[in-house]
């Protein structure tokens, strides 16, 4: 099967940000003990589901038009479960497989079942078709007893669910679950290291993989070229395939798949940026220090609040937000893993297989985060912000904000043992400098006022999506007065006061917008500053 290409532009504008050299200070700082880095997919997620079948109105006007009375909804959503399972059957049977085995729980790891089976024939093909049991969203017929009516109600149910595992020739191996009660839901899962992995095979490029994680690479350039061929998929079509293949009963039974097409969405996508030391030895004498910066230095309000955009700046969360903000460690056997989450999406570090350093940003939720593009109703106007959509369409956004999150994560690391002692560091913000014509004053450090702007401007989520006047504003006076006058000299003395720390080279201005980032300098000043403000008597006493 050849898939569509989108066009090589496309992946310029994902990976290659414009502007942004982000984490080339972490590799600077450690380029003696670095073979190189990749960055692409790790984990992907889709899901699909018919639209018209997934909302009560919706289902209730295709049983309309079916002519299915809803006195007879269940004899029909029976039959129609009863069409997938046999077909699912059929499809094992026609293969070396030979059956559908049937898991009696669904806390069995699949995983682990599928590894215990032979691999298919030739490297290719099904490798397993699994059933189980699970929980699923669908649909019962209620009585109304105030109407005497009978009514469509969605609900919560439980029903067989089948896995096909497969070697996918391009991804590689890869699972689709499929719901047999409607609507009929589909996941399909795949990991992009493993399809990177049949890429280099075809390229006749050398490597050493371990689990999930490169610990060497014969050319890393054309390693990443190989990563961002796999963002110019046509996945629409590649996806509609495996319908084809492992759901005959949809194109059976609704006629075909324009007439009542699969919808899919980015369900959660994983975009890792592995960092590939030369030695076990150069990572493990780094990574605890790295632990440490990380669990003291960025709270997970700081860090993700690029993906939950409501966290206010002053502290504390919005009194919406029904997640959890947590920052957390935790020991694996590949490796310890630092963790900030916030809701459903997170920013992670490990240390996998000794020699890999990886930072993945994971995306479940998209709410929040903004695409620039034309508005739905007028797709040839001009483009304006607008909020990510989970599906497909957007899925380019998703890859350019998690390598941006990743970038500017190991660049917030690069000033980790900083070989500059303070002295050099702050000395230079303490004296007034002249910028434009104009003379701005020293800073203080050590002030109560001048250390509450630096800690605003500081901010992890800063350090990703850098900053506007009123996020300033908002962490140093909280809420903006009543008043438009005192609103106004509260904006003003912010501007001053960032004017002040440009002249100084902290921050410098996003172009063509109203916002700011931190220099790469500042970064290193900054989190000198910090750790120093944070250090006890006895930890400073005993550097000295």
């Amino acid at each position: 099967m050849t898939l569509l290409r989108l066009g090589s532009q496309v992946v310029t504008s994902l990976i290659h940000l414009p502007g942004v050299n982000a984490m080339q200070t972490f590799l600077a700082r450690h380029q003696s003990q670095i073979q190189g880095t990749i960055s692409g997919f790790d984990r992907l997620r889709f899901f699909g589901q018919m639209r018209m079948l997934s909302f009560v109105d919706g289902l209730a006007a295709f049983l309309s038009r079916a002519g299915v009375l809803l006195k007879h909804f269940g004899d029909y959503a029976e039959d129609l479960s009863d069409q997938i399972k046999q077909a699912s059957i059929r499809i094992a049977e026609a293969t070396p497989i030979g059956r559908v085995h049937y898991l009696e729980s669904s806390a069995v790891s699949k995983e682990e079942v599928v590894r215990q089976l032979p691999p298919p024939q030739g490297g290719t093909g099904l490798a397993a078709v699994l059933s189980c049991v699970e929980p699923c969203r669908s649909y019962e017929v209620q009585r109304n007893p105030a109407t005497k009516h009978l009514e469509l109600k969605s609900a919560l149910r439980k029903c067989l669910h089948y896995y096909f595992y497969l070697v996918h020739p391009q991804f590689g191996p890869m699972h689709v679950r499929l719901q047999t009660w409607l609507p009929q839901k589909i996941h399909i899962c795949l990991n992009g290291r493993d399809w990177l992995a049949r890429q280099l095979d075809a390229q006749g490029i050398g490597y050493l993989k371990k689990d999930n994680a490169f610990v060497a690479l014969d050319d890393f350039s054309r390693a990443q070229a190989l990563l961002d061929e796999q963002l110019t998929v046509n996945w629409p079509l590649a996806l509609d395939a495996l319908v084809r293949e492992f759901h005959p009963v949809h194109v059976q039974r609704f006629g075909s798949v324009d007439l009542q097409p699969y919808y899919w969405t980015t369900d959660q996508s994983e975009w890792a940026t592995d960092v590939i030391f030369k030695s076990p030895k150069g990572l493990a004498e780094l990574y605890p220090r790295l632990l440490h910066h990380g669990i003291t230095t960025f709270g997970s309000r700081d860090v993700l609040r690029f993906l939950q955009p409501k966290v206010p700046a002053n502290g504390g969360v919005h009194g919406r937000f029904a997640g959890e903000v947590v920052t957390d460690l935790k020991w694996r056997p590949e490796g310890v893993r630092i963790k900030h989450s916030c809701g459903k999406n997170s920013i992670k570090m490990y240390d996998k297989q000794g020699q890999v350093l990886r930072v993945e940003t994971t995306i479940h939720d998209a709410n929040g985060l903004k695409v620039y593009r034309p508005i739905a109703d007028d797709p040839g106007g001009p483009s304006r912000w607008q909020p990510l959509r989970k599906g497909i369409a957007d899925l380019h956004r998703r890859c350019q904000l998690s390598q941006a999150a990743n970038e500017r994560y190991l660049d917030a690391l690069g000033s980790v043992e900083s070989p500059t002692r303070l002295e050099e560091l702050s000395a230079p913000l303490c004296r007034s400098v002249v910028k434009d014509g104009r003379r701005y004053r020293g800073l203080n450090p050590l002030s109560q006022e001048d250390a509450r702007l630096l800690e605003a401007v500081q901010q992890g989520a800063h350090l990703i999506s850098g900053f506007r006047n009123r996020d300033i504003r908002q962490f140093l006076h909280g809420d903006p007065p009543a008043n438009e006058k005192a609103h106004r000299r509260q904006t003003n003395r912010v501007s001053r006061l960032l004017a002040l720390l440009r002249a100084h080279g902290l921050i410098k201005k996003v172009a063509k917008t109203h916002r700011y980032q931190v220099t790469a300098s500042g970064r290193t000043r900054l989190a000198a500053i910090y750790a120093a403000r944070k250090a006890s008597v006895e930890q400073l006493t005993s550097a000295a």
